[in-house]
């Protein structure tokens, strides 16, 4: 599955940038060929934003990736953390 999600980030990337170079190079008086183009851009950053997190949710998952440091209010920290120790 993983490698599933990669090969459509691939994909949807390599679609966001080919149809958004056709989008701004594209003879503006034709629109149907401007939206056609700008349409498919943002269908392919929407895929692949949506696998990127995918990807990266999985690797902090799995322990791959550091999962990132967010700050703790002070109602839900341990004890011995409460008293100024690491989280």
């Amino acid at each position: 599955m993983n490698k599933l999600i990669a090969i459509i980030n691939v994909i949807a990337w390599s679609g966001f940038w080919a149809f958004g170079y056709l989008a701004l190079s594209a003879d503006f008086s034709d629109t149907s060929q401007v939206m056609t183009a700008l349409l498919l851009a943002a269908l392919g950053a929407g895929a692949g934003l949506w696998a990127y997190m995918r990807l990266i949710r999985i690797n902090e998952d799995s322990g791959y990736a550091k999962p990132p440091k967010r700050a703790v209010p002070e109602q839900y920290r341990n004890d011995d953390t409460a008293e100024g120790g690491a989280l």
